[in-house]
């Protein structure tokens, strides 16, 4: 981990000198302080997610728009951006998966109920990458391949605006759930430092044993100082390091033991993080153009627990060869092992552009690059096939995604009459890359002579073989134009039209249109009808690997064939196609006073959804076994396209702001999703085999439609005295279905309501001290019953929505200057 604290050193060398040099006189607006406490974004504030208007609050525009201040975002315990958006916006959600893989490391976030993939997001209006990493185990988001919203930090953060709406006609593929525009600090002067240790303080009661437990330690070190450049020009630094030890809610672990112990570690990984970010932009010439850069990187070390290999057996729910494995290893681990998997994630993302006026037109040209590399090793592992002569540690092997972007952007104002019209035109160039590298041989292959029975490969995580490697490029044009018009005082008329061009698949089109009608100046009704898409990503298309699964509690070799293989095509996969969406929605703004209000209802249909197939068992039929045996696997898996779904439901936003001249001032604010998903359609096998393998199963079909919260309700308080201040968060999640194969493996997390409490303390305008606890009365979901846990691994659900860690204790020093 010497790399990580290397990136922090630099960061700091950067900051170092920001510290202790004078600053320029600010001119534009002061930044934010970070030492006072959440607050409500102003209704006039100014968003540009959405609209290409100038000029538009969240209250004015006609798609809905939230906004979460930096500051929001940074008065909790947990410093992780998504974990701070899902607590705060409740169409947001980041279930804390344990016991998949990467996905431990690199979790995805969902917005309204729908894959990961398919929302948009932005960094300061630019198309982020996403990761290289593609969730293939039983987690939510499964098959899907992401932005990771952990590499940027909150601290670097002014706020983030969430379009809860189709967009794919105005942003480009992925928007179909909608877009998360994350806006960078913009500050000529200040600074400001922030250190948070936080600790789980728990007590939980698993289906064998109840524990008190403190673990997950986490210190957070963050900062950001802002420079002048020159009269009106402004350079913005933040960095962060993070570390964090693991969590275990593992059970007793029953298998050949007289007295059962834990064996598991079932939780969150361990954590070393260190991130820089910079955000600048600097007049040119007579100030009518402005050269603008941001930029950061990020490298994450994080190592998590597989499931337990132990000796001996059979055991209950385990077939005799169950055990084989351990029982090769006895030399090595004469008690077992538990296989650790670690990943080693560098993130890179820079933009460069200029943007001013061009013939009346306002004119945006920006080129940007992003890279994610995630390296992996199976730690405290063995080969089976090479006995006690095994290596432990294995270098598995290596992902690399990254994208090109190019874009130029063009807006201008008209004014005819009574009518306001903006018309936007522009279009975008992307190029993406996508490559496997293969691990060290013990990592995948099999020792001469070994038994047929033994597994290949490092136990937990099989490396990349030479045969997965791969080295793909796509490149896509785009065109778009979007048009806006007020036409008077009381309606505004919204119209876009994209087409994209790419390499691979072919064209494709999307439109929308949207109103709004402002009825008096305390009552408006929008709406909007949009199609939308997403192109299947190259993770999807070309990803290929073995990995060892669990199928009710047995350890299988799986693998994952991309569609264009010989094996996929013989179990009936077929070209991936793109996704294809229609959005509408209608909703209402109420706002007087201190008080607002947004309803806005939606429905989604989805057509050719991408997903995973089921895991086609080599005893489906002797076809199917003698297809899976020169691969040496027990199980096989592709892309398909073909499930349809549609999703609807209700989006409720209410602030309120009260301002006494005794009390203080308190921000009230309550939030709510309620969200259905049904599976309208799923695809039937095309394959040449009797019988066909099934592609989309039960579990499957209900991890969509159950796999998260259909309701969810946040309610806060916030209160601002002289010296004194408060939030009091109660965070509401309906029940949420852990699917099994059959009905009896079905596990609920139940509903529970999740209460946070912060306490702060301003010592002067420089340092405030904050208390809390989050999930105050130490909450768990449901728990796993024996039955469904025989290893003593999953004692939780782990698709819960809030995790299972319990509560969170933690303090926070702010210092701004």
């Amino acid at each position: 981990m010497s790399t990580t604290r290397a990136a922090l050193l630099a960061g700091a060398a950067l900051l170092l000198p920001a510290l202790t040099m004078p600053v320029a006189a600010q001119t534009a607006p002061a930044p934010s302080t970070d030492a006072e406490p959440a607050a409500a974004p102003a209704d006039n504030e100014v968003v540009v997610t959405g609209t290409r208007a100038p000029g538009r609050s969240r209250l004015d525009t006609v798609s809905p728009v939230d906004v979460l201040t930096g500051d929001a975002l940074r008065a909790q315990g947990t410093t992780e951006l998504a974990d701070a958006l899902s607590t705060i916006a409740p169409s947001v959600d980041f279930p804390r998966q344990a016991a998949v893989d990467g996905t431990d490391a690199i979790r995805p976030a969902t917005l309204r109920g729908l894959s990961p993939d398919q929302t948009l997001v932005l960094i300061n209006g630019t198309r982020a990458h996403t990761s290289a990493l593609l969730n293939i185990n039983g987690s939510i988001g499964r098959g899907s391949a992401a932005v990771d919203l952990n590499t940027i930090p909150t601290v670097a953060l002014d706020r983030v605006e969430v379009l809860r709406e189709g967009a794919s006609a105005q942003y480009g593929s992925d928007a179909i759930a909608g877009v998360i525009n994350l806006r960078l600090r913009e500050a000529r002067e200040g600074g400001g430092a922030n250190v948070t240790f936080g600790t789980y303080a728990t007590n939980y009661d698993a289906a064998r044993t109840s524990r008190s437990v403190r673990d997950g330690e986490t210190a957070t070190f963050s900062g950001w100082k802002g420079f002048a450049i020159g009269s009106e020009g402004f350079l913005t630094l933040s960095g962060e390091y993070v570390t964090r030890q693991p969590t275990n809610r593992a059970d007793l672990d029953p298998r050949g033991l007289t007295t059962p112990r834990i064996r598991a570690r079932f939780g969150d990984p361990e954590v070393e993080q260190g991130t820089v970010y910079v955000n600048a932009a600097v007049p040119l010439g007579d100030g009518n153009w402005t050269a603008y850069a941001n930029g950061g990187f990020q490298q994450r070390d994080s190592e998590s627990g597989a499931f337990p290999r132990v000796p001996g057996g059979p055991f209950p729910n385990q077939p005799s060869t169950g055990n084989l494995n351990a029982d090769a290893l006895v030399g090595l681990y004469p008690d077992g092992f538990l296989p650790l998997i670690g990943s080693r994630s560098k993130d890179y993302n820079a933009t460069v552009g200029v943007r001013g006026d061009l013939g009346g037109w306002n004119t945006d040209l920006t080129v940007s690059y992003g890279r994610n590399t995630i390296d992996f090793e199976t730690r405290n592992s063995g080969n089976a096939t090479y006995g006690s002569a095994s290596p432990r540690d294995f270098d598995s092997g290596r992902l690399r995604y990254d994208q090109l972007t190019a874009g130029l952007d063009l807006a201008r104002e008209y004014t005819l009459g009574a009518a306001v019209i903006n018309i936007a035109a522009g279009g975008e160039y992307r190029r993406e890359g996508f490559a496997i590298g293969a691990g060290q041989p013990e990592s995948y292959n099999r020792a001469a002579g070994a038994l047929s029975t033994l597994g290949s490969g490092a136990q937990g995580f099989v490396g990349f073989q030479p045969d997965n490697e791969v080295d793909v490029h796509r490149s896509n044009g785009s065109l778009y134009l979007d048009v806006e018009a007020r036409l008077w005082d009381k309606l505004t008329f919204g119209a876009a039209a994209r087409g994209e061009s790419y390499s691979d698949f072919g064209e494709t089109a999307t439109a929308k249109l949207s109103a709004r009608y402002d009825v008096t100046p305390w009552l408006a009704f929008r709406g909007s009808v949009s199609t939308g898409f997403r192109a299947p990503s190259l993770q999807q298309q070309y990803y290929t690997s073995t990995q060892s699964l669990v199928n009710g509690n047995v350890l299988q070799e799986t693998g994952l064939y991309p569609v264009s293989s010989d094996i996929a095509r013989a179990l009936g996969a077929l070209p991936l196609d793109p996704e294809k969406s229609r959005n509408y929605s209608a909703g209402t703004v109420v706002r007087f006073g201190g008080f607002s209000l947004t309803v806005d209802g939606y429905h989604i249909r989805i057509r050719d959804q991408i997903a995973l197939s089921e895991n086609i068992q080599a005893s489906a039929s002797t076809q199917v076994g003698n297809l899976l045996a020169p691969f040496r696997v027990q199980a096989a898996r592709f892309f398909i396209n073909g499930v349809q779904t549609t999703t609807k439901g209700l989006d409720i936003v209410a602030a309120y702001t009260l301002r006494t001249e005794r009390l203080g001032s308190f921000n009230l604010s309550a939030a709510a999703n309620l969200n259905d998903i049904s599976v309208d359609r799923i695809p039937t096998s095309t394959a040449a085999l009797n019988p066909a393998p099934s592609l989309f199963g039960r579990n499957r079909i209900l991890t969509i439609e159950q796999g998260t919260p259909r309701t969810k309700i946040v309610g806060a308080v916030d209160w601002r005295g002289e010296a004194l201040g408060a939030t009091l968060r109660a965070v509401h999640y309906g029940d949420v279905l852990q699917p099994g194969a059959v009905v009896a493996n079905d596990v609920y997390t139940g509903r529970h309501t999740i209460i946070d409490l912060e306490g702060r303390y301003r010592f002067n305008d420089n340092v405030t001290l904050a208390l809390g606890a989050e999930n105050l009365f130490d909450i768990y979901p449901n728990t796993t019953p024996a039955a469904l846990n025989n290893n003593g691994v999953t004692a939780f659900p782990y698709y819960s929505p809030f995790g299972f860690n319990g509560r969170q204790i933690y303090g926070r020093l702010n210092l701004t200057w």
